[in-house]
């Protein structure tokens, strides 16, 4: 990202104002961490990163105004001459004219601003992040469902937007259809939101493409959501054993991180609509530490051995199913 872009766009937010070097506008900024630069000025430069910002507080500013005019040249020289893509002064110090010279000399940018540095540099950071974080766009949609980020993925025209449409019609809210923009956050986060030419809208068959604003209000959508939950619907197969207890937990890859998935198969008369408020309802308790596939499996080996070994999980669905019809039969 070029600093002209950072500049115009943290102007007015940051209070950022250019004091030399503006012929190294087009520099880029590669990395979103930010470097205190102290050990450079004092001719230390091992450590110095390429690519990241610099920022000099009050005291590297105290300290550069404690040296002799000629130590004040030679750290600048010091600083300036590693190239950084810019150097920011903050708590609006006096810059020594030294340093003006050598950003000027060495084409980098020089930038002032009101703000501490542990201000400036959290919010600098955190735009950074999202600006330099890994895009990739993946096909499905996501949906807001219970505050829950629910990514609804499967073949085309297995009825993916159909059921976030309906989602949408009970208040949940719609985040993207088709193309989803997602980047990771660090350590383990995944956000997803919409491609700005097709943000709010949706395709249905048979309807062509609807906008969900204009159709249900701004309540209906939101522009980004982290994903928590992926389901992934498939037709419904005769003979496939599908899971029936959720004990043993999917998960899908998206950017090196695993999400919680759950895999639907779809058939005529099955409301996949509840079926993904009730995943999204299972996914909040889980987070809170209560699954229930677990404590159900906890409860039924305590039931059919309390004094033996514990059944194979394999064998609990057809356990507990013998296990409900002997009760029906007393």
């Amino acid at each position: 990202m070029e600093i002209k872009t950072i500049f115009s766009t943290l102007r007015v937010e940051l209070g950022l104002e250019i004091l030399a070097g503006r012929d190294g506008l087009d520099r880029r900024v590669t990395s979103p961490s930010i470097q205190r630069p102290g050990l450079a000025l004092a001719g230390f430069t091992e450590m110095f990163r390429p690519g990241r910002l610099q920022v000099l507080g009050g005291t590297e500013i105290d300290y550069m105004w404690s040296l002799a005019p000629e130590a004040r040249t030679q750290a600048s020289e010091n600083l300036f001459g590693c190239k950084p893509p810019a150097v920011v002064v903050t708590r609006g110090s006096d810059v020594p004219d030294q340093m003006v010279r050598a950003a000027d000399a060495h084409r980098v940018p020089l930038l002032l601003t009101d703000l501490r540095s542990s201000t400036f540099v959290e919010a600098l950071h955190k735009f950074l992040e999202n600006r330099l974080a890994r895009v990739r766009s993946i096909h499905g949609v996501l949906v807001d469902v219970f505050g829950v980020g629910v990514l609804i993925i499967g073949k085309s025209g297995i009825g993916k937007s159909e059921c976030a449409l309906d989602l949408v019609m009970k208040g949940h809210r719609l985040v993207a259809d088709d193309v989803i923009d997602v980047i990771k956050k660090p350590p383990s986060t995944v956000v997803g939101s919409s491609n700005q030419i097709i943000r709010h809208h949706m395709e249905i068959r048979g309807l062509g493409i609807i906008n969900i604003k204009d159709l249900f209000g701004v309540s209906a959508i939101r522009d980004f959501k982290r994903i928590d939950l992926v389901v992934y619907l498939e037709e419904w197969e005769d003979g496939k054993n599908y899971d029936r207890l959720g004990i043993h937990m999917e998960t899908h890859d998206i950017l090196g991180v695993p999400i919680p998935k759950v895999t639907t198969p779809v058939r005529p008369g099955r409301s996949l609509t509840s079926i993904v408020e009730v995943a999204a309802r299972n996914q909040l308790l889980k987070a809170m530490g209560h699954h229930s596939a677990i404590e159900f499996k906890r409860r039924v080996e305590a039931d059919l051995t309390p004094s033996g070994a514990p059944p194979d999980p394999t064998d609990l669905s057809q356990s507990f199913a013998s296990h409900v019809s002997k009760e029906e039969v007393e």
